[in-house]
């Protein structure tokens, strides 16, 4: 099962997806129009090597819980547009979507 869900972040749209998962927690993503907010299931280092801008939130089940969660990684591409560890994943986000 596939749940989507439209966000609206200071008048900017982007795109929650929840992944339920046989027998594990779900696969939480929000894609943004510059970058994805990612549960701890991505690669970091394959998400590096594809130059994508991304950043990773650990113990999240919920959309809602990926935006509270701090940033645990961040691509390189994501630190040049401003992502820091420890940073809320709504602050994050706010970057993805300027």
């Amino acid at each position: 099962m596939i749940e989507l869900d439209e966000l609206k972040i200071d008048g900017k749209s982007a795109v929650g997806i929840k992944v339920i998962m046989p027998d594990a927690p779900p696969l939480i993503m929000i894609r943004a129009s510059k970058g994805v907010l990612f549960c701890g299931y991505l690669n970091p280092d394959a998400a590096d090597n594809f130059g994508l801008a991304a950043a990773i939130v650990r113990g999240v089940s919920t959309v809602d819980e990926a935006l509270e969660k701090p940033v645990v990684h961040a691509t390189k591409k994501a630190e040049e547009m401003g992502i820091k560890i420890g940073m809320s994943g709504r602050d994050a986000l706010r970057l993805f979507l300027q």
